[in-house]
């Protein structure tokens, strides 16, 4: 059975940047193969999960040998020439920037810079309760929806999540129970969960997986723990290929004296075609985690399962009782990388003027264009990049040791559902209360931790670090103030509209790197935002929002992909309605 294609509901490191610090890391590169071998018992761990590259998962970088380091800036005289609704300024080695009459935003030519994301840490808790009537295990903090299946096509009410946990009753025997994240990319993987059963196997065993490397039912890697009606606790590594299932690592007794309701975790390790999975019962201190129970090789390469999602299985063997419930704690993905990440690489750099471009090619201009030319500190696309997953954190002394960047969930997760409500502004994430607007107005810290909701984003970006004057009112007919809500950035935000439809995505064809986006939802309003950031390796046009299934911001795939030339059903191509140039 195929793993369904997850269809999300419509809304369901700078400080690092080798041009500002010098040593800085080289490009991204490929993690280096594991070394063959041919039938090792067991592999020690000399090295570290996910071999360390430098900058391998660093949200920005730049290059510290590239010539523009090296060379004068601009390189020669500049020239001027006007194109539809603006300025383009270029010197002798080609366009240096470009200027948009009655906006503050200006892209200048700079060093190339990669920019790209890995996977967040995923740590369900299952602190939530489904009110709304819905089956199944709801969506995980930072990991995506539960798809809860079975290859015979059980009732989906079986599964349930109360009282701090994942539960799927084994109505039936001889029939797996499966319940994975909707994120299928996940190659080299490392992840653990907390498991038990509720009653004592009778008859026949039962068991508990922890499953990875997903792309089917039938093909999937399992570290099974299995219970047997003698209250044995074994550990057995399986791999499922189309339905064949064979062992890899035999059935090994890790605890006796099974009883209803005792904890045990299981934790798995992929890297390449390395596995390594081991079990221990609950209570167990980090640093008294025992050995690896099995750590081998996949014998057969050519059938190697490589990226896929992660997850659980639930079986009862024929002959055991029904009606047991199957009980999942915790699951953590605790480090992951995915096979093909967002990777954009370009050297448009996004600057920002004290006032609108009037356009008149000025002294002051032209001074502040030369100065831009040969400028490597932080631009809009740099500060974006510094809320990304694994952007170091940064503190302010001026401000009281306050965050000011660093990796943003976006909202505190609702206590009852574990849902994401809308989330915090730009103060609110660096715990300022009162904060004096440009407008007049007074800001209210209503949200606490570092979240940045997708309007909270933009604003951060545009408004605190690059100068975009800011109020709260909901409309400024002058549009003088960048406003709270992404609705209202739409309809009044400062600068000048590239592209409105309504009803249908308008062209992209003025689309400019730093360009602001609006989404709308079911009802036609405006409810989304997010910063234009480029192309990515495959030319997908990829931009940066605050979203609330991956809960933060991401120019990743969970939970819709951050992409504008996608197919028509993708979400964010689809309900894309306007594009601003502040």
């Amino acid at each position: 059975m195929s793993v369904p294609t997850f269809q999300p509901s419509r809304r369901s490191t700078l400080l690092a940047l080798a041009g500002a610090a010098a040593g800085g890391a080289l490009p991204l590169a490929a993690a280096p193969a594991a070394a063959a071998a041919e039938t090792p018992p067991a592999l020690p761990r000399a090295e570290p999960f996910a071999p360390t590259v430098p900058g391998a998962r660093v949200p920005v970088l730049i290059d510290p040998t590239d010539p523009w380091h090296f060379t004068a800036h601009p390189a020669g005289a500049l020239t001027t020439r006007t194109i539809a609704g603006g300025l383009e300024v270029s010197d002798g080695r080609g366009v240096l920037a470009t200027l948009t009459t009655g906006a503050r935003t200006v892209t200048v030519r700079g060093p190339r810079r990669w920019f790209t994301e890995q996977k967040r840490r995923v740590e369900d808790h299952f602190d939530r309760e489904l009110t709304d009537g819905t089956a199944g295990w709801g969506t995980s903090p930072n990991g995506g929806t539960w798809w809860p299946r079975s290859a015979d096509d059980a009732d989906v009410a079986d599964y349930k999540v109360t009282g701090g946990r994942g539960a799927v009753t084994l109505s039936a025997t001889g029939s797996s129970r499966h319940a994975y994240l909707s994120d299928k990319d996940l190659g080299d993987v490392r992840a653990r969960a907390r498991f038990s059963f509720t009653q004592v196997p009778v008859g026949a065993p039962l068991s508990l997986a922890l499953t990875f490397s997903l792309t089917s039912l039938d093909t999937h890697y399992r570290a099974r723990l299995v219970v047997t009606p003698a209250r044995e606790v074994q550990l057995v590594l399986e791999k499922a290929l189309d339905n064949a299932v064979s062992v890899l690592g035999a059935p090994v007794t890790v605890g006796t004296g099974f009883a209803a309701y005792d904890h045990w975790w299981v934790q798995a390790e992929k890297t390449g075609n390395v596995l390594r999975v081991r079990a221990w019962k609950h209570g167990v201190a980090e640093a008294d985690l025992p050995d690896w129970v099995h750590s081998l090789r996949d014998p057969d390469a050519n059938t190697a399962l490589g990226a896929g999602a992660v997850g659980v299985r639930a079986y009862a063997a024929p002959g055991a009782q029904t009606g047991v419930e199957a009980r999942v704690y915790d699951f953590l993905v605790e480090e992951a990388s995915w096979t093909d990440p967002p990777v954009i690489t370009h050297d448009t750099w996004v600057r920002v003027l004290p006032e609108p471009f009037d356009g008149t090619w000025t002294p002051a201009v032209e001074q502040r264009v030369r100065a831009w030319a040969g400028d490597s500190s932080p631009d809009a696309l740099a500060y974006a990049a510094m809320f990304l997953p694994n952007a170091p954190a940064v503190t302010d002394p001026a401000r009281g040791g306050a965050q000011v960047l660093g990796t943003a969930g976006y909202s505190a997760p609702d206590p009852v559902t574990g849902l994401h409500a809308v989330g915090a502004d730009f103060h609110e994430y660096m715990g300022i209360d009162g904060w004096a607007f440009p407008s007049g107005e007074t800001g209210v810290l209503k949200s606490h931790g570092r979240y940045l909701d997708c309007s909270g984003l933009v604003r951060m970006v545009y408004g605190h670090w690059m100068g975009v004057p800011m109020g709260i009112a909901p409309d400024e007919p002058a549009r003088r103030y960048l406003p709270r809500r992404s609705v209202d950035q739409a309809a009044s935000a400062p600068g000048v509209v590239v592209a409105r439809a309504t009803g249908t995505a308008p062209p992209l064809d003025g689309l400019r790197i730093g360009d602001v986006l609006f989404w709308d939802n079911e009802d036609g309003a405006v409810s989304h935002t997010g910063i234009y950031v480029g192309a990515d390796q495959h030319g997908r046009q990829r931009f940066v929002s605050s979203r609330k299934t991956p809960d933060g911001p991401t120019i990743g795939d969970v939970g819709g992909k951050s992409v504008l030339n996608a197919s028509a059903s993708d979400l964010y191509t689809s309900s894309l309605r306007v594009i601003r140039r502040f």
